[in-house]
């Protein structure tokens, strides 16, 4: 996987084999943080990375100066790798949190700026992901709740859904906690 933007742009990092990861894809990645450069200053937010796996979106957050990373992930191998490229990497940004993400959604006090999310395609959990993070309010004022998924998944029925982009067999769910994402509405 490489570093596609930030201060560590282009480094190659080589993830040990037999991690039970499906890293998302540098097309993906530049089209979305085109995206996100646009609506965020990507050096002042807090990023929760949900279901981490080797990291790769975290270090682009990191390698973006964000201002807070903290990736979980239960898998003990991807956990490993990622606190060693962090400090190989020097990402005094970056933690990392051996956890079930339901588990830590639950118990989660802290709110972000941007929560991303790479669950496995075949989770049948994802569609809770929106519904944990309003209920728990984890996103701060115009945050932003990422998911990514199967491009054939779709998501537009529940609560706080922004928009989708979708890359090949891959797509990006957006959402925005309820009362941002029906702030466009005016009342007469």
């Amino acid at each position: 996987m490489r570093i596609i933007g930030g201060n560590k742009k282009g480094i190659l990092l080589h993830a040990p084999a037999g991690l039970p990861v499906r890293p998302t894809t540098d097309r993906a990645k530049e089209s979305l943080f085109n995206i996100l450069h646009n609506h965020f200053n990507l050096d002042e937010v807090s990023v929760l990375d949900l279901f981490a796996g080797t990291g790769n979106m975290s270090y682009e957050f990191a390698s973006r100066e964000a201002s807070g990373v903290l990736s979980v992930d239960q898998n003990q191998g991807c956990v490993k790798f990622m606190k060693e490229s962090a400090t190989k990497l020097g990402f005094e940004n970056m933690e990392v949190r051996k956890q079930d993400v339901f588990v830590f959604l639950k118990q989660c006090e802290e709110q972000f700026d941007l929560i991303f999310a790479d669950p496995p395609y075949a989770l049948s959990g994802i569609p809770l992901l929106p519904g944990m993070v309003f209920s728990k309010q984890l996103l701060k004022p115009k945050g932003w709740l990422i998911i990514e998924h199967a491009s054939q998944m779709k998501l537009d029925h529940l609560e706080g859904f922004s928009e989708q982009r979708v890359y090949g067999q891959s797509a990006f769910s957006i959402f925005k906690a309820p009362e941002q994402a029906n702030s466009n509405i005016t009342s007469i």
